[in-house]
């Protein structure tokens, strides 16, 4: 089902609530003009697109772009160093909290 662009005003409106349930979309529950509403997707999307185009205009299917997302992602989760994380990966920051609680053990 195709709909025309939404104006910005427009998504707070009934008929994109109505859309969101439709596709199972969860709305930002954040304040309206709060700085840090979307701030923490908007990072995330951005990362996506700069890590994943690089360079690139489009790839050559819808699975590869899947694939290329899905790539990006498991790397992202588990391996990417992250600055709040004090620049290490997810795993090795959890492996870092399990052995200060078996040390304390």
């Amino acid at each position: 089902m195709l709909r025309a662009p939404l104006e910005s005003t427009q998504y707070t409106s009934a008929e994109f609530a109505k859309v969101c349930a439709e596709f199972g979309v969860c709305q930002s529950m954040g304040a309206v003009g709060s700085s840090a509403d979307n701030a923490a997707a908007e990072a995330f999307n951005a990362t996506l697109k700069r890590e994943t185009l690089q360079g690139a205009k489009r790839w050559a299917s819808p699975r590869e772009a899947r694939l290329a997302v899905f790539k990006w992602i498991n790397r992202y989760n588990t391996r990417r160093r992250h600055s709040t994380l004090g620049h290490l990966s997810p795993i090795d920051y959890e492996q870092q909290a399990i052995d200060r609680v078996l040390l304390a053990a």
